[in-house]
């Protein structure tokens, strides 16, 4: 009796030995495929993440070993006037290229998802740009708004309208960037594009019936199922803006004419620190002024601000996604 029951308890653990192997080389196999990722996320981005952090809180010059210096760095910052240049520089383009942005592609998106022809045309048309490196892009756009030589100044003479300076006044320099970074939104058009036309046509048809209009139709129907596609966007532009350095840079040094034939310029922000963003005035304490422990301080709060800004934004969405499906919070 004894030796049965063993041989019972053997045949049960048999299968239970097999199926932890089985599970154990799964686990195996899945880590040995995310390996490549993870290392690559360990170097490119964690460890330097974690070293921006500790060289934030020393005196570093990339020569000498760092100085532990604590918040010195930080409370720098709140008495730079240059830093509250920038940062007021940086909530210009957030605000401007957020709302800018979004608002271009789904207006040129919702056109041309009506439209019966030429529409890979079209298309194509929107999407080019977007494909034109930031140096070239901006370019482009300054001797199209060069004062007095530009094909644009030309164009309000015949009509007897003064040109403004562009990117030679500060009132004009933001605006003008701005203008060159919707140029290139044709990527965030083309998604939103998509989203468009994957809306289901039996809502349209059905509200249609209902007797609701184009209008009706768009706002209760087109834009509550693109929301999500809508956040991306916004988060998309938050992330641009905040991160934007190329076009400031390209269009101060071109404006000020003092580039060199290397594109290095002595006046960065030019004119009158209008285009001094958050990342340029990073950029010149860490690699002009070789202040590499202020300039890790300062990546820390834009990297701080950006992750928060993204995850509020997240979480209010999906707060409204659950009252609009009568969840909790409806």
């Amino acid at each position: 009796m004894t030796a049965t029951l063993d041989r019972v308890d053997a045949a049960r653990t048999a299968p239970a030995r097999g199926r932890s192997r089985a599970r154990a080389r799964h686990r195996l196999t899945v880590l040995a495929l995310m390996a490549p990722a993870a290392v690559g996320f360990t170097a490119f981005f964690g460890y330097p993440l974690v070293a921006t952090v500790v060289f934030s809180f020393t005196d570093y010059d990339l020569i000498n070993p760092p100085e532990w210096v604590g918040f010195a760095n930080y409370a720098y910052m709140l008495r730079d006037e240059l830093f509250l240049t920038a940062v007021y520089n940086t909530l210009w383009f957030v605000v401007a290229l957020t709302v800018l942005r979004v608002v271009f592609a789904l207006g040129v998106a919702s056109v041309v998802a009506r439209l019966k022809s030429g529409v890979g045309l079209v298309r194509t048309l929107c999407y080019l740009p977007s494909l034109a490196p930031p140096v070239a892009a901006t370019l482009v756009f300054f001797l199209v708004l060069r004062p007095n030589e530009g094909p644009l100044d030309k164009l309000l003479g015949w009509f007897g309208v003064e040109s403004p300076l562009w990117f030679a006044d500060p009132a004009w320099s933001k605006p003008g960037i701005a203008a060159v970074m919707l140029w290139v939104s044709g990527d965030l058009m083309i998604i939103i594009l998509a989203a468009i036309l994957d809306v289901p046509q039996e809502q349209y048809e059905a509200a249609e019936l209902d007797g609701a209009g184009v209008v009706r139709r768009w706002w209760h129907i087109t834009l509550p199922t693109i929301s999500p596609v809508l956040l991306f966007g916004v988060v998309n532009s938050i992330i641009v803006a905040l991160q934007l350095f190329t076009q400031a840079v390209v269009a101060g040094s071109a404006a000020s004419g003092a580039a060199d034939i290397t594109g290095n310029t002595r006046y960065l922000g030019f004119p009158e620190n209008s285009t001094l963003t958050f990342p340029v005035w990073l950029y010149t304490q860490g690699f002009r002024y070789f202040d590499m422990g202020y300039a890790s301080a300062m990546a820390t709060v834009l990297f701080v601000i950006s992750f928060a800004a993204t995850a509020l934004l997240v979480q209010r969405m999906r707060k409204a996604t659950h009252q609009e499906e009568g969840g909790p919070g409806a």
